[in-house]
């Protein structure tokens, strides 16, 4: 995996100019999170659609300059980017920015497809720049605690692993029409692989990538979109041999996500939604419970830009550099090859693709 701030000179110091690219609904929350940590910062943001009248109405509440063409943007000469318009536009904007020696934090995924990626990654190596993705997930402290009890073999060697996430689309946000929402819309980067990567990716934090993925989904629910809304994908690992089963959906009228864990000495389930997580240990032979405060939904958002801008001891470590982003595309082009195909399919991670 390629490191990217191995050094201290390439862990960036706190600025006053940032720049966030567009104004949807996580451009406005990353504005306002800005705004919160640097309160005396300059703050732009690039519109990259603009609504009738924008260029003459007042400013955006939070920022203090907008710009309308990529070239303005740039010639703010931010000291840090946010990339957060949809996924289909990630790696134009990512690559302006990084091969100027700017340092970008992604919304997630890295982008929405496998074309022009490695190209990005190196060109973050060749200049040296603080690059990652957002996968704010990886914030949560029960997730945290399952991840050490894998790392530190608290139910013994994971053999099986069961990831579920699912909600229904039409009420993610409400007051707007699903049909209008990046979620919905394959030529925006949509479709439940990409929007609910986040299980991919965490599952990639505890195990590292899978050998191969045979996936099964499609546009299957009555929802008016030209994406899927429900896959189902086994991921394959060898040394260690594991079976890893996700569960992905835009469907579910109750809000889930949870992940149950089978190893060698017990058993994990972790709650998402309850931040509890329950382990049975042969050792004891009794269940046990570990509870964690729901936290306000912004937290997770405000430590990842506080991680990405200032590297502090008690968040760092946690964002994907851009070979780990990478390598999640890489899991959801499998598998939507996998569904094409009817086939299982190898994965082709970053290291792979360049040793």
């Amino acid at each position: 995996m390629v490191t990217l701030v191995s050094s201290p000179d390439l862990v960036p110091r706190p600025s006053n100019r940032y720049l966030v690219v567009s104004l949807g609904s996580i451009g406005r929350r990353h504005i306002g999170n800005l705004r919160l940590l640097c309160p005396d910062s300059q703050i732009g943001v690039l519109r990259t659609h603009t609504p009738m009248g924008a260029k003459t109405e007042a400013l955006p509440e939070g920022i203090n300059v907008q710009f309308f063409e990529l070239a303005e943007a740039l010639a703010f000469a931010p000291d840090a980017v946010l990339v957060a318009s949809p996924s289909s536009t990630h790696l134009h904007y990512a690559m302006a920015f990084i091969t100027r020696g700017v340092p970008v934090l992604v919304e997630k995924p890295l982008a929405d497809t496998m074309h022009g990626l490695r190209e990005l990654v190196a060109k973050a190596t060749e200049h040296q720049v603080r690059a990652a993705v957002a996968y704010n997930l990886r914030y949560k402290p029960s997730l945290q605690y399952v991840r050490q009890q894998v790392l530190s073999g608290g139910i013994g060697e994971v053999l099986s692993v069961r990831a579920e996430v699912g909600q229904y689309l039409p009420d993610w946000r409400p007051g707007t029409r699903y049909q209008d929402n990046v979620s919905a819309q394959a030529a925006l980067g949509g479709g439940a692989l990409l929007e609910l990567s986040h299980e991919l990716d965490y599952l990639y934090w505890m195990f590292g990538l899978p050998h191969s993925v045979t996936a099964r989904g499609g546009q299957l629910s009555a929802l008016e979109l030209d994406v899927e809304d429900l896959v189902e994908l086994c991921l394959e690992y060898e040394n260690p041999r594991r079976l890893v089963s996700v569960h992905l959906d835009f469907i579910q009228r109750v809000p889930h996500r949870s992940c149950r864990l089978i190893g060698a000495q017990g058993t994990m389930i972790w709650d998402a939604i309850k931040d509890v997580v329950d382990i049975y240990r042969v050792e004891t032979g009794r269940w046990e419970r570990v509870e964690y405060p729901t936290l306000d939904r912004n937290q997770a958002y405000l430590d990842e830009i506080r991680d990405f801008l200032f590297a502090t001891d008690a968040t760092t470590g946690k964002l994907p550099d851009l070979s780990a982003a990478y390598d999640v595309v890489a899991i959801v082009e499998a598998a939507k090859n996998s569904i094409a195909s009817g086939k299982t399919i190898r994965i082709q991670g970053y290291e792979q693709q360049t040793g």
